[in-house]
């Protein structure tokens, strides 16, 4: 888990997310929790503020959203970081969802880079992967112990 926080704090410093959820600035003397901030500005209408599946929308969708809480648990104790990237990222079906419900965040956020980043040379991926991996970092806190 330290890389992957090493990981996603690394690229954070060197890749500025302006026009996102990662421009908001923290209060005098908090610091800024990236994967926080990524998941209340797009998950948490669905998965809950806490990520019990039990957000302001959840009664609206046509399938159940998932209990992010337990992920490890349902995962035999492991933290699935690959497999969650790759439903966050849009690379893997989500099968519960039949036809993809869920947005495509990597598409959402290659996107919003190339929209803000037009006239800069800049990696998309890094970009993408940077958000996505703060996403990721936080739903690991969010897992019942």
């Amino acid at each position: 888990m330290k890389t992957l926080v090493s990981a996603v704090l690394g690229i954070l410093m060197v890749v500025s997310f302006p026009g996102s959820a990662f421009a908001a600035k923290a209060k005098d003397g908090e610091k800024v929790d990236f994967g926080k901030r990524e998941y209340q500005a797009n998950c948490a209408n669905c998965h809950g503020v806490g990520g019990k599946g039990d957000g302001p929308i959840a009664d609206l969708l046509t399938k159940k959203s998932t209990d992010l809480t337990v992920l490890s648990k349902n995962n035999g104790g492991i933290f699935p970081i690959a497999r969650l990237y790759e439903v966050i990222d849009g690379t893997k079906e989500v099968k519960i969802h039949g036809p993809r419900d869920m947005p495509v965040w990597g598409q959402e956020y290659s996107t919003k880079a190339a929209e803000y980043y037009r006239d800069v040379d800049y990696d998309p991926e890094v970009y993408v992967r940077a958000r996505i991996l703060a996403l990721i970092d936080y739903i690991h806190r969010l897992q019942s112990k």
